[in-house]
């Protein structure tokens, strides 16, 4: 049989989480929380159920949800999208990716992918028939080299992926950043696909520059956000894109074949729980104390670190300890002493190694506590 990704296996979440189980290791790998939902939000959920809302929602998902996302992405970015023709739900911001990709990009287009990059771009766009074009930043990846995307650039280039806060670096696009690349695509016909899942995540009094504040940036660009990752539930898949009613009504094709629908109940509550933005506007404080409380208790490690700018995810240098590759250590990390991360490598192109690996700190002090203990003992 000919598979259409022979170079793609169980992601480095699967295998780092899977072995952590095994080794019985603290789980900094993949990023979920280790503390509790908002006991409110899930009685709302339950509330819904109860009510009745267990049948097919709309398409485009529930009108009341997409107008509570209108009216914060207008409260926090100052750009009014129609919650009916400019807004749909779908499951997690995955499915939401990999729709704005299948929507667009055909066979022998070019996508320009910045590395490193979270693992599910690449598939999506290999698996129709495209081409990635990878442009490759240097440690600690906390810099945009705005000359390599412009080089990049070719008459076949449909669409460049950009992700702010940045998995895995914590890196934050500055408003200099999203005007460059303004620049770079105005009088094309290139797409921007905005990888915004931790938009609600910006640290040390840093403001998240969402491309819908850029308005020449907005026109082309598919905006994908993530309810799992900002309320602390990602294993409710929720998530949304924004776009141009022309962009919404191609991705919303693909919506319809692939999943139709989004789970009713959660939307029900989601809406709800949107009413009140303090839900949300106080997570960049919320998890500027994990970070900081997890990097005071390593300073003294011989790990060394830029404190991440957004994201709930760290990088730490390793070099001072071993010059192992970053998988082996990473493997050795869960089996030894009971940690498990995830080896930077994996997202970078070709493999490239800089002896970094990236630690989840979105914990219960507890857990951030052990694993600090581990890290100041290697």
């Amino acid at each position: 049989m000919h598979s259409k990704l022979p170079d793609i296996g169980p992601s480095i979440f699967s295998k780092m989480s899977g072995m952590a189980v095994e080794y019985d290791a603290i789980n900094l790998s993949q990023g979920f929380p280790d503390f509790p939902t908002d006991p409110q939000l899930i009685e709302l959920v339950a509330t819904a159920m109860r009510e009745g809302y267990n049948q097919y929602a709309p398409l485009a998902g529930i009108y009341s949800l997409r107008e509570k996302i209108s009216e914060m992405i207008f409260a926090l970015h100052g750009k009014r999208y129609d919650p009916e023709t400019e807004i749909t739900i779908t499951v997690g911001a995955s499915e939401a990716l990999f729709n704005a990709i299948t929507a667009f990009v055909q066979e022998g287009d070019e996508v320009i992918v910045i590395k490193p990059a979270y693992d599910v771009y690449e598939p999506a766009i290999l698996v129709q028939g495209a081409k990635v074009v990878a442009v490759q930043l240097e440690p600690p990846y906390t810099q945009m080299n705005w000359e390599a995307v412009k080089n990049a650039i070719s008459s076949k280039t449909r669409m460049i992926i950009i992700n702010t806060p940045h998995n895995p670096s914590g890196m934050m696009f500055s408003t200099k950043d999203m005007q460059t690349l303004e620049n770079l695509v105005k009088d094309t016909g290139i797409l921007i696909l905005s990888d915004e899942v931790y938009e609600h995540i910006a640290f040390d009094k840093r403001q998240h520059e969402s491309a819908s504040r850029f308005p020449k940036l907005a026109e082309r660009a598919l905006i994908t956000g993530s309810f799992g990752k900002t309320f602390h539930v990602t294993g409710w898949k929720m998530g949304y894109c924004l776009a141009p009613a022309k962009l919404i009504r191609e991705f919303q094709k693909v919506h319809q074949l692939n999943v139709f629908c989004v789970n009713h109940p959660t939307q029900r509550a989601l809406a709800k729980y949107l009413e009140n933005a303090e839900n949300y506007l106080h997570l960049g404080q919320f998890y500027q104390e994990k970070r900081d409380f997890f990097l005071e208790r390593v300073k003294q490690s011989r790990f060394k670190f830029e404190p991440a700018q957004g994201t709930y995810f760290q990088l730490m240098e390793y070099s001072a300890i071993t010059e192992e590759a970053d998988e082996a250590f990473a493997e050795r990390l869960i089996k030894e002493y009971g940690l498990a991360s995830i080896p930077v490598s994996v997202f970078n192109q070709n493999g490239k190694d800089d002896h970094l690996l990236r630690f989840c700190f979105a914990k219960s002090n507890e857990t951030l506590e052990k694993a600090a203990e581990i890290l100041n003992a290697i």
